[in-house]
């Protein structure tokens, strides 16, 4: 059976995807990778997150190229979301509710799902909170009658306002004590979520490796390219390039 291969860094410890499905685990997808990554043949790609501002993101037109080799390409989360819903029209398959809200045009900013973290050798760990986990985690707690509806829209405001390096709800709810927010909801808010937050991007990439393992395991159809692959001279540079370098 072909290898299964996964771009993954701070939404989802290793660990723990690795008993959600067996494949090769890699770093945070950058541009370049995919499409040196076809040359190994994989029987899927899965991608969670990614690298971008200062690195050069995942070219569209490379997920394109494995996705007419008939390589099955699955995203989720993060980048992985961003990128199946831009390209699910063309075969790339989108898995959760973050990939559905971008892919619905509920959610359009890259931001929503951007998060500053530490080094690979610490496991990416997540230094900021991603605002489509913000929203989520508000969300509940307004169902759960934790924070008026009010309330919650206002913290809401707060967060999208705050750029995703400086995203917490620490930050969020000592400004929000600043603008006179109602104490008591805060102070309710503050001790619910230990056991309240949502993580979405988690939910979503687990929800991402079990599909790739169910189809796979059962050889159930996958979309098949119904598009065809333009080779221009910019594509025919960056094969040449990703040729130099190993995957």
């Amino acid at each position: 059976m072909s290898t299964t291969y996964v771009f993954l860094g701070p939404t989802l410890p290793q660990e723990e995807a690795a008993r959600e499905l067996d494949a090769v685990y890699l770093p945070p997808v950058s541009q370049g990778d995919v499409l040196r990554l076809c040359a190994e043949k994989p029987g899927a790609i899965g991608i969670v997150d990614g690298f971008f501002e200062n690195v050069p993101a995942v070219w569209h037109k490379e997920i394109l190229f494995a996705i007419r080799e008939g390589i099955p390409v699955f995203g989720a989360a993060s980048m992985g979301a961003l990128r199946a819903a831009e390209l699910h029209p063309f075969g790339m398959i989108g898995v959760g509710a973050i990939f559905e809200a971008y892919r619905d045009g509920r959610l359009e900013d890259d931001d929503e799902v951007a998060v500053i973290h530490g080094p690979a050798e610490l496991g990416y760990p997540a230094l900021s909170e991603a605002m489509v986990n913000i929203r989520r985690t508000l969300a509940d707690a307004v169902a759960d009658g934790v924070l008026s509806r009010e309330t919650g829209f206002r913290l809401e405001s707060i967060g999208k306002e705050l750029p995703y390096r400086e995203r917490g709800y620490g930050r969020m709810l000592r400004l929000a004590g600043d603008l006179g927010l109602p104490a008591r909801e805060l102070e309710a808010f503050r001790a619910w979520l230990p056991t309240g937050r949502f993580d979405q991007k988690r939910d979503d990439a687990r929800r991402m490796l079990r599909t790739i393992r169910r189809k796979l395991g059962q050889n159930a159809a996958l979309p098949e390219a119904q598009f065809h692959f333009e080779r221009t001279t910019l594509w025919d540079r960056a094969v040449r390039e990703a040729s130099t370098l190993a995957v």
